[in-house]
């Protein structure tokens, strides 16, 4: 698999492969329900957890309100204490930023920290093209690309291997990426730990320049936050001389202490922990400590489209925890490469065809990539009502060009429903002719997809209404 989501199938048909491979379903079913079990444990601890969620969505709301405020007062705050800001306004312009800024300090090769916003605008494939190589320093990131694969979780990259098929990565690819894996590798996982450790402190100590994304930015002090558990994230953010961070600009906040809120969401949403094992902030550049240089790179890429949306806009809230992913029984199913972004699963579902536009294929089925079933709104430690984004994307969808069909039994149905004499002359006629109506429904075109995998509903001997007028006049007679 190559380093980009594009051209990928649209979800339906990704998923009926994805779904066939009995490996893959095990591995994500495994992984997924340890971590929503251990997720809700933590959560359970607090009593004033639903409290903070409202506290979440509150702030993400004013901020989102008030967005242009925030991000000139971010500049402001981080231009004084010594950094760089520059605006993106798509993700060709971002890469174009972060090769033309790794081009100047002469280096051809550069160290990340985990990033969604990288992942995003395929900074990796990018700086290849310009002839600069990117380290992913994750570990699940590391496995991703050393397997020449692409993320299938937010928060757990690999979420699709398991330590057998790690092993083999390790033993065949870390030698052409630099320090080779030891001999007699198992795929006991301390020991694949140690080889990664191994592999990337050369890295570590080598690179020049860093790349990374950023959790929150502090709009009152220019602050950036980066909560991570192993620790890759701290070296790449202190070890190099320039420091170039790429960030959506929605994930801006007022003030310092409402960071206080989120340190209390993000963990336990994510990872299940009380608090980050790494959380790192940095505030510009300071002499004698850290990087010399520091580049700030303001992401929009859709991001402003999709905050004119009086209903799409809450999907911004997002602080990328995944507690969606862990919970969906279709992401479960199909995994993360099946939505064919780097934002799988329900927060894909409704952020991608916003960011992107629904006018591709593979967007236009994401919205239809539920169950509708509303956990993911339960678990969303923002109040994301990602049910309600997925209607109302999927009215978008319906009433772009090439649905007509679909459009036209939607009006046929409302003028029905309109029409209370002809409904109930439709239902007598369904019930009259019941022993003729098929078991399947074969569709063509598109709808294809849809009546393919449905059997049709046995009509009752009939309809509800007649049957309530048969049994309320009953009722009445024996009513003394």
């Amino acid at each position: 698999m190559s380093g980009t989501y594009l051209g990928m199938p649209a979800f339906p048909k990704a998923a009926k492969t994805a779904t066939k491979d009995a490996g893959l379903r095990a591995n994500l079913r495994h992984a997924t329900h340890t971590i929503r079990d251990k997720r809700a444990r933590a959560v359970g601890e607090l009593a004033d957890w639903e409290e903070l969620r409202q506290a979440g969505r509150r702030i993400k709301d004013h901020t989102l309100r008030h967005l242009g405020t925030y991000l000139t007062q971010l500049e402001d705050a981080v231009t004084a204490a010594g950094g760089t800001v520059h605006w993106a306004a798509d993700a060709d312009e971002a890469n174009r930023i972060v090769a033309d800024l790794v081009r100047a300090t002469g280096e051809t090769e550069v160290v990340k920290v985990k990033s969604m916003a990288t992942q995003e605008i395929g900074l990796n494939a990018a700086l290849a093209e310009e002839g600069i190589t990117a380290y992913e320093t994750d570990l699940a990131e590391l496995i991703v690309q050393l397997g020449d694969d692409l993320p299938s979780h937010i928060l757990v990259p690999a979420i699709h291997r398991n330590r057998t098929e790690i092993r083999d990565i390790f033993t065949e690819k870390m030698a052409q990426w630099g320090r080779p894996a030891p001999e007699g590798l198992t795929d006991r996982p301390a020991e694949l730990a140690e080889a990664a450790r191994l592999h990337l402190r050369e890295k570590f100590l080598r690179a020049k320049v860093a790349v990374s994304g950023a959790n929150f930015m502090i709009a009152e002090t220019g602050t950036l936050v980066v909560v991570e558990s192993e620790g890759n994230g701290r070296m790449c953010l202190t070890l190099p001389e320039t420091l170039i961070s790429v960030v959506g600009i929605e994930k801006v906040l007022p003030r310092w202490e409402d960071l206080d809120v989120f340190l209390q969401l993000l963990p336990r949403s994510s990872t299940a922990e009380r608090m980050n094992t790494y959380t790192t902030m940095w505030t510009g550049t300071t002499p004698g400590d850290g990087p010399r240089d520091f580049h700030l790179v303001l992401l929009d890429n859709g991001r402003t489209a999709t905050l004119a949306d009086d209903v799409g806009r809450q999907v911004l809230r997002c602080i990328r925890c995944s507690a969606c992913l862990n919970v969906c029984p279709v992401y479960e199913r199909a995994g993360g490469h099946a939505y064919g972004s780097a934002y799988p699963g329900p927060i894909g579902a409704v952020l991608t065809p916003q960011l992107r536009g629904t006018q591709s294929e593979v967007d236009a089925s994401l919205p239809f990539a539920s169950s509708l079933c509303g956990a993911c709104y339960e678990v969303c430690p923002v109040a994301i009502d990602i049910p309600e984004v997925l209607v109302h994307l999927r009215e978008r969808v319906a009433e772009q060009p090439g649905h007509r069909a679909e459009r036209a039994a939607m009006r046929a149905a409302t003028w029905l429903l309109d029409h209370p004499a002809a409904l109930a002359a439709a239902e007598r006629a369904a019930s009259a002719t019941r022993a003729l109506h098929p078991r399947s429904l074969p569709l063509p075109g598109p709808a294809a997809a849809w009546s393919a995998e449905r059997d049709l509903p046995r009509m009752p001997e009939q309809p509800f209404r007649a049957w309530w007028r048969d049994h309320a006049a009953s009722r009445e007679e024996q009513t003394p």
